[in-house]
């Protein structure tokens, strides 16, 4: 009796990609850190904050057409895998069908069209084959106002058949993009100036400048070597990644916030005092939204005209990536029954993060220092003291962080008439250190130079079966144990200016199991599942301008939870009903309760707080409702597919309970410090 299919994603998980949309809903309330990536069995998933960037292959559709998928925590040939699960493309020319596509969309979201072009060769004379991609994806405005879209793509695997046993295949792809980005509005800007509105943006000599622009270009090289022989398969793949990711925006020094939404520029500043509303200024400022509501990029440069120190600029925050990774799995049956999968990777990752200044408006120059601390403090690096910046210089912080990671995995797979079961182990261990280049002047001591090394030994196991009541009807349970290292970003407490380390910092702990009830026959195919997962020893951090912090002190801060637990819990289900042949009817869903399950720590870190006074104790956060998804959801649809090639589809979906974050600092003993 055939076991289960994992070559691809089953129903609901295709609903919940493609209907719910990853921007809207998440798989069991999960991160998107908890899903690996890999291409050709290389981890495409970050070191800063354990997520992949889908950008990096955007727009290469087809020539990441070929994957391998698994479901959660089940059995996966090529890695251990995550609670989430595991994708796995494969890149090997000789893999693609022999074949030519141009292609052609258009949209009316990120961006208006996108032209493709593929080329694959098969396995020609010689025993060479190749595959060549390529596409563009562009707008001059997306759906909403200011964000323009300016994408370019390629692609090239070539690959030699060496002899009977060994192949050598050399993957290379490029996907640079820059799109400006849409500002997030509160209910009252969106009354006010509709749903595309967005502040980010500004006309300057009759084209429209958007001052939040993500600039990505990060090239992926990679050479596998495939060995098959018999029952058996090593595939060794050896990457090379490097690039550069700019993140820019507006800033200010000693003069207003630019933005047009800034809380003091809206009607409800003047009005959010009941015994005294001030009508006249709202009124004011709520035509003057309605009438301008941009960016005046002309009056920024006329204020910047011939002053030492700009008042307004521009920068980004600016990341220089390159990243070495090895990785080298076996595959082999050790009987008709049982496979035996084995792994082992390696990645070194340096990453210099800085703030690059871009343009200076009219000024000559920028004086690096933080207006917002008194004197030694002032300065971003004591090493060059009131140093004047130039376009194109670095400021404010520059740091670089080293990573290095080294793991292995096997696991054993067993089929038999009525049972199959897996079980499999990972060892694995993670070092970061952060060096320094700027001495800042809050934290003089702990700023420059290298950090303390941190290091986090990992053990993980998990294990699962399926019974086989016949060949429509089975039942599948799986369980998991995971321990992981925390990522760059939650390993330091405040990593663009000192070396401070988070308090408490450990490996985080992942208890998860699922079962799942799973029909399938020539018409239906359907799945009920029930999961549970526990987190623990898990740390957040997040940046912001805090009030109140000690009965009446203001600060930008940063705020870091620490011993976190979490529990997530709910069941899915996905139903497809095969009419005809070329009429489906489907649906999926799913009820969720994702809750904090303790009252973790909390540490805040700014420069008006000694060290001695960052503990704030606890944060009482048990039994509240964790954001990020809608806990509930449901789609319902159908598709029709003609014999001759063309196809329908509509679909509804319905998501609910989707909750507002929570502020931990509002749930500390501090916050009631303040009597009045």
């Amino acid at each position: 009796i055939a076991g289960l299919f994992q070559s691809s994603k089953d129903a609901y998980l295709r609903t919940a990609a493609f209907n719910f949309s990853q921007a809207y809903f998440r798989v069991r309330g999960y991160d998107s850190s908890l899903g690996t990536i890999s291409i050709n069995g290389i981890e495409m998933n970050k070191m800063l904050d354990g997520r992949p960037q889908w950008s990096n292959w955007g727009g290469l559709n087809d020539a990441f057409r070929n994957q391998e998928s698994s479901n959660g925590i089940a059995a996966n040939d090529y890695s251990f895998g995550t609670i989430l699960g595991s994708t796995n493309f494969n890149t090997r020319a000789s893999d693609y069908q022999k074949g030519n596509k141009i292609s052609y969309a258009f949209s009316n979201k990120s961006y208006n069209g996108r032209i493709m072009a593929n080329y694959a060769s098969g396995l020609i004379k010689n025993d060479w084959a190749f595959v060549i991609s390529a596409s563009r994806r562009y707008a001059q405005e997306g759906y909403s106002e200011g964000t323009s879209y300016n994408a370019w793509s390629a692609f090239l695997a070539v690959e030699k058949k060496l002899n009977e046993y060994n192949s050598l295949n050399l993957t290379a792809f490029t996907t640079p993009n820059r799109r400006g980005k849409s500002s997030p509005n509160t209910q009252e800007v969106f009354d006010l100036k509709g749903q595309t509105y967005n502040s980010y943006w500004g006309e300057q000599a009759g084209e429209n400048r958007n001052s939040r622009i993500k600039d990505s270009k990060e090239p992926t090289f990679m050479l596998t070597h495939f060995y098959e022989k018999g029952n058996s398969s090593l595939k060794t793949t050896a990457a090379f990644q490097i690039g550069e990711t700019g993140n820019s925006r507006l800033g200010y020094f000693n003069a207003p916030n630019p933005d047009p939404t800034y809380w003091k520029n809206l009607p409800s500043n003047f009005l959010r005092y009941p015994e005294n509303p001030d009508y006249a200024n709202a009124y004011l400022a709520e035509q003057n939204l309605l009438k301008n509501g941009q960016i005046n990029w002309t009056e920024l440069y006329d204020i910047n005209q011939n002053t030492s120190n700009a008042f307004y600029y521009l920068y980004e925050d600016r990341n220089d990536d390159t990243q070495f990774s090895v990785n080298s799995l076996l595959n082999t049956s050790i009987n008709k029954n049982i496979n035996l999968n084995a792994g082992i990777n390696f990645t070194h990752l340096t990453s210099t993060n800085y703030s690059n200044m871009l343009d200076l408006f009219g000024s000559n120059g920028f004086i690096d220092i933080d207006q917002y601390a008194e004197n030694e403090a002032q300065q971003n690096d004591l090493n060059f003291p009131n140093r004047v910046v130039q376009e194109n210089d670095t400021f404010q912080y520059n740091y670089i962080i080293n990573g290095v990671s080294a793991g292995a995995f096997t696991q054993l797979q067993a089929t038999y008439k009525k049972v199959d079961y897996f079980a499999a182990i990972q060892f694995k261990n993670t070092t970061y250190q952060r060096e320094g280049l700027y001495q800042n002047g809050t934290y003089p001591t702990n700023s420059f130079g290298k950090s303390e090394k941190l290091s986090f030994g990992n053990f993980s196991g998990k294990g699962g079966f399926t019974y086989k009541f016949n060949g429509r009807n089975l039942l599948n349970m799986n369980g998991a144990y995971s321990s992981q290292a925390p990522t760059i970003k939650n390993s330091f407490a405040n990593i663009r200016v000192n070396n401070a380390i988070t308090p408490t910092i450990s490996n985080e702990k992942i208890m998860t199991g699922d079962a799942s009830y799973i029909y399938r026959s020539p018409k239906i195919q359907s799945r009920l599942t029930g999961y549970f997962t526990q987190f623990k020893n898990a740390t957040e951090t997040s940046f912001f301008f805090a009030e109140g912090l000690f009965g009446d002190q203001a600060d930008f801060i940063n705020e870091t939870l620490t011993d976190v637990e979490k529990q997530h819990m709910g069941v899915e289900l996905s139903f497809e009903y095969q009419v005809i042949p070329t009429f489906k009817l489907f649906t999926a869903g799913s009820i969720g309760q994702f809750i904090y399950n303790n009252n973790p720590h909390i540490y805040v870190q700014a420069e008006s707080i000694s060290t001695e006074n960052s503990d704030f104790g606890t944060a009482y956060l048990k039994n509240y409702k964790l954001s990020g998804s809608p806990q509930n959801a449901l789609a319902v649809g159908f598709e029709y597919r003609d014999p001759t090639y063309w196809w329908f589809q509509a679909n509804g979906s319905f998501l609910s309970n989707n909750y507002l974050d929570i502020s931990p600092i509002l749930r500390t003993n501090n916050f009631y410090l303040d009597t009045d």
